[in-house]
């Protein structure tokens, strides 16, 4: 019988735990050269890949695990740095949508290159192809699993009116 300690269960979650600290660290450096924090890169990653470029702001939270406040917080300085901005849904005031502005993209596009690079060289390029395609399908597979709001609004979601426009 395994010892508990020994268990491979605690050393995957060990390995997973270490692998994303390790990543997280080395990917902040860069965000804060472009004078934007990880939460606020996620965000504006998240909107410019949404139908629309906009998400309400439950589905940015449930995709981000932030709270309601959390979100709320971030979506304040990304609108206060004009990076974002919320709108009011056409047909229930009780939604409101944050859009990503031209300026918004515009600073994504200049953290991107450098985010890929680093990326490229401490992940995704240190596994060949067909471990990284598992390793993906694995890391889905868990994340529908213990995230289910993970990709709320990310399919379809009518954007608001004017959501195009910056």
């Amino acid at each position: 019988m395994t010892q508990p300690l020994d268990d491979p269960r605690i050393t995957a979650m060990g390995l997973l735990s270490e692998a994303y600290s390790g990543l997280t660290a080395r990917l902040a450096n860069q965000f804060a050269e472009h004078g934007i924090s990880t939460v606020e890169f996620e965000v504006l990653l998240r909107l410019a890949r949404s139908p629309g470029h906009a998400l309400r702001m439950t589905d940015l939270a449930a995709q981000t695990s932030l709270s309601t406040s959390g979100v709320t917080r971030v979506v304040d300085r990304l609108e206060r740095d004009g990076l974002a901005r919320r709108e009011a849904c056409d047909s229930d005031r009780r939604i409101s949508y944050t859009v990503i502005t031209e300026r918004g993209q515009a600073r994504l596009h200049e953290v991107l290159p450098g985010h890929l690079e680093l990326v490229e060289r401490w992940f995704t390029g240190l596994l060949p192809a067909d471990e990284l395609a598992t390793l993906l399908d694995g890391l889905r597979t868990v994340r529908d699993a213990v995230r289910p709001g993970a990709t709320c609004g990310a399919d379809g979601v009518p954007a608001p009116r004017g959501a195009h426009a910056a």
